[in-house]
């Protein structure tokens, strides 16, 4: 069955069509990715309203061609130009730019490639591997686990926003609070519509995503001004970069290492790929037998950090795809697109649409392969796009996400709502508020509210249910610990600095 299903995915993605698809995407990945500031999220926001029209296998492919191209545009930039253009590339960046100062701009960007591809197919094989497995999980979960999952969705994504644990929270009740808008689930009772019409299903995901990520991003890069870099050096000289390769084969050990960090963090809800890579980062200088080199140019910086950042970006799909809780962003607004097209994922996703998923997993893979030997070609005008002035590309980026936004259902209360969470993005831009855990307050917020009520129903009111398994108990106790802990450890070392 299982062997069934990998090969319907496998032939349905390389069909003519599918495969334009997923190279279109890719070329789009890889034109977003070398925009410093708009990182994947923003690049599939912007993706969506593309899909319209493709059934769901040419939406996954052309989706997957963003997501698996995107982090070697990032990577092409930070090295040459020292800025990237997503967050995790901000590791890559510390040895790849002192690498480019020093005429080896080649190297490192081969290198680059190379650690990004092996790392993009080990993250995508975890997967394989473990779905079949998390099917079987899955149906061990009941209404309250399900509930104290979302909870604890919620409470990790913030407590991954690196010491706005806070700040995270808050967003988070604030996505819950979005997500309440609409009919009741249970009673059917409309809430918070402010007599619209159009707010009787609640706020559409896929509008609100392209304002909160596209729409604000834009407002951030118009009020800064100027190009996108102002001192990017278009034309910067870059050779030898099948040397690259032979170095990420000769520090293998890295490769794997780099892979298997970024496969494990990357399972983990929100936590993400910049974790990913800066931890690759810090382990593989803390064991090398050089560590003052790391820093001023040292090649196993940068297969560390690019093997962890595609690693991560492949077994974010676990957590996504097996219990419909987004690993990021850039996973939330792709499971935005599998909704639009009639794919929830979850425990029904694992059962009833096994090709789809398989059919994701060979496209990530072609796309992170693939990927990187195209950006080897076309690193000059990568590069050249971070000239572009904001002036340009601001009013041409909020135009296509605003047609984009009311294309979903033709409806101009869509544009209202990009514009209001456009806002909303820019003003938590400003403020230093995390983004995501009001997306993951969305998404999760049905799931927490109906799983909930269906809980209190199976017992007749008691809350004792929410205990009353070694699941249940396990996931209540994580929530605690990852509420309790932070706080007690902060405490700690202030006393200690006493």
């Amino acid at each position: 069955m299982i062997w069934q299903a990998w090969w319907t995915g496998f032939a349905s993605l390389v069909h003519p069509a599918q495969l334009l698809l997923l190279a279109l995407g890719m070329a789009y990945g890889l034109f977003v990715g070398a925009l410093p500031g708009i990182g994947g999220a923003t690049a599939i926001a912007l993706a969506v309203p593309l899909t319209y029209g493709m059934d769901s296998f040419g939406a996954i492919a052309f989706a997957c061609g963003v997501m698996g191209a995107v982090p070697m545009g990032s990577s092409i930039t930070a090295i040459l130009l020292n800025t990237p253009g997503a967050a995790p590339s901000a590791a890559t960046l510390i040895d790849g730019y002192p690498l480019a100062r020093q005429g080896k701009a080649g190297l490192a960007i081969g290198a680059a490639a190379s650690s990004n591809a092996i790392g993009g197919l080990i993250g995508t094989m975890s997967v394989l591997v473990v779905m079949p497995l998390a099917r079987r999980i899955v149906l061990l979960f009941r209404p309250p686990e399900f509930f104290l999952l979302g909870m604890l969705g919620l409470v990790v994504v913030a407590l991954s926003s690196r010491g706005k644990m806070l700040r995270g929270l808050v967003t988070a009740g604030l996505g819950l609070m979005i997500a309440c808008i609409g009919q009741d689930l249970v009673t059917g009772e409309l809430r918070f519509t402010l007599g619209s019409q159009y707010l009787w299903s609640g706020v559409r995901i896929v509008p609100a995503l392209i304002g909160l990520f596209a729409i604000a991003e834009m407002i951030n890069l118009s009020i800064k001004g100027g190009a996108v870099v102002s001192n990017a050096d278009a034309r910067v000289k870059v050779e030898r970069m099948s040397a690259g390769l032979i170095e990420t084969l000769r520090h293998w050990p890295t490769v794997l290492r780099g892979s298997l960090i970024g496969t494990v963090v990357g399972a983990v809800p929100g936590v993400g790929g910049t974790v990913a890579a800066f931890l690759s980062y810090s382990i593989t200088s803390q064991v090398s037998k050089q560590p003052e080199t790391f820093g001023k140019g040292n090649i196993e910086g940068v297969i560390a950090a690019e093997s962890a950042i595609n690693a991560s970006d492949g077994s974010h799909l676990i957590p996504t795809l097996g219990f419909g809780v987004p690993a990021g962003a850039e996973m939330a607004v792709f499971l935005g697109i599998l909704m639009l097209h009639g794919l929830q994922p979850g425990p029904a996703m694992l059962i009833d649409h096994q090709a789809e998923i398989y059919g994701i997993v060979w496209a990530l893979t072609f796309a992170c392969v693939l990927a990187s030997f195209i950006g080897l070609v076309c690193v000059r005008p990568l590069a050249a796009i971070t000239t572009v002035p904001t002036r340009v590309l601001v009013p041409i980026v909020v135009c296509l996400a605003l047609v984009g936004s009311y294309s979903v259902d033709q409806s101009i209360g869509n544009v209202i709502v990009s514009g209001v969470f456009g806002v909303l993005g820019y003003v938590l831009i400003r403020q230093d508020y995390p983004r995501l855990t009001i997306v993951i307050g969305m998404v999760l917020g049905g799931i927490i509210e109906r799983s909930y009520h269906q809980s209190l129903m199976m017992s007749d009111g008691s809350w004792g249910i929410f205990v009353a398994s070694p699941i249940a108990m396990t996931l209540a106790a994580l929530i605690v610990a990852a509420l309790v802990v932070p706080p007690a450890r902060l405490a700690v070392r202030k006393a200690m600095g006493a």
